[in-house]
């Protein structure tokens, strides 16, 4: 029982040197402008009768530092607005069609334009309907 917790923590001391030396982690970001929103996932039907969930991976760009100043505050209401939009598209959405990336941009910039003001852009990672 020793061996495997010591062949575990060698292991896992090679797969990782950047923590061993005791280094932060590096952490995926799109810059200094940018502001991560937690995925938003709405039900949606799918063929046969059976229902699914549509998830939206999305974020913002903001590179005035008043603009980005004012988003990192009302992300909460941004994010229940864009949960609405999301919700009643996945319910519009007939059984066995793609959603559309180019329509929910510009209804999410829609929103974010209007919560925020101009200056903040939405950035759409991925969009997936499982």
């Amino acid at each position: 029982m020793l061996r495997r917790a010591f062949l575990a923590a060698l292991l896992a001391s090679m797969a990782a040197p950047g923590l061993a030396s005791g280094e932060e982690p590096r952490r995926r970001t799109g810059g200094p402008s940018f502001i991560a929103i937690q995925a938003l996932t709405a039900n949606a039907a799918r063929t046969g009768g059976r229902r699914g969930v549509l998830t939206v991976d999305l974020g913002l760009d903001c590179p005035d530092p008043a603009v980005h100043a004012r988003a990192e505050t009302l992300i909460p209401r941004l994010r229940a607005e864009l949960f609405a939009q999301l919700q009643t598209y996945a319910a519009g959405l007939r059984p066995g069609e793609p959603p559309n990336p180019d329509f929910l941009a510009t209804r999410f910039q829609a929103i974010a334009d209007r919560t925020l003001g101009r200056g903040g852009r939405v950035l759409l990672g991925s969009i997936l309907l499982s």
